[in-house]
């Protein structure tokens, strides 16, 4: 079974973003460039405004998720500072941040707080989808999944990341049953991908294999 994504609260987003950005400050988020969580001893909210940030656990580096659309990082961190995870820009980057302190007085004075409460809930949604991804599936499940979500990406960014790479990044499956699958996969004639693991077309996954 293909497990659908949770939809975004764009406008939320939107809103979120034009109240803030006015207030934020430029980054020079260059690829594979790491943001933490403060600045001078200041926690702080990171608004992305395109490229490609990726969101990774701190515990072992696993990728949670890659984020391509405007969005805002940080909000939960802000009520429960737990740092169980990291941002990393993957390509250049148009990113800004600003301090939670002068991010929560703009949120209160706005009383955009019901933008924030669908944007956690949206984050807690995210979460509960990538673990119906990954956890107690079987090995082809989950690489079906991770297929049926890669192809969904803009062409440039498939070119630019493998299949393999794209699942063993976020998933602990092993090199070796990853390609096994793929290359059954590709022979049974269900996918298409050229030189390298780079996803060109889905003919159609069936559901067991």
């Amino acid at each position: 079974m293909h497990i659908t994504q949770p939809v975004r609260p764009q406008q939320a987003i939107e809103r979120l973003l034009e109240a803030l950005e006015p207030h934020a400050t430029p980054l020079n988020a260059v690829a594979r460039k790491k943001l933490t969580w403060d600045y001078k001893g200041k926690p702080q909210l990171y608004l992305f405004k395109n490229g490609e940030i990726s969101i990774l656990r701190s515990s072992d580096g696993l990728l949670m998720v890659t984020v391509y659309e405007a969005h805002l990082f940080g909000i939960a961190e802000m009520f429960q500072p737990m740092r169980t995870h990291g941002l990393r820009a993957e390509i250049e980057c148009e990113v800004l941040r600003i301090d939670t302190d002068d991010a929560i007085a703009i949120l209160r004075e706005q009383n955009l707080w019901e933008d924030v409460t669908a944007l956690l809930s949206y984050h807690t949604a995210y979460m509960t989808y990538r673990d119906e991804l990954v956890l107690q599936q079987r090995t082809y499940s989950v690489i079906r999944n991770h297929l049926m979500e890669m192809i969904l990406l803009p062409e440039e960014t498939r070119m630019r990341i493998s299949m393999l790479d794209y699942i063993q990044d976020r998933t602990h499956l092993s090199r070796s049953s990853i390609l096994n699958v793929l290359s059954a996969l590709k022979k049974g004639k269900y996918i298409q991908f050229i030189r390298g693991g780079y996803l060109q077309h889905i003919e159609s996954l069936p559901e067991k294999f």
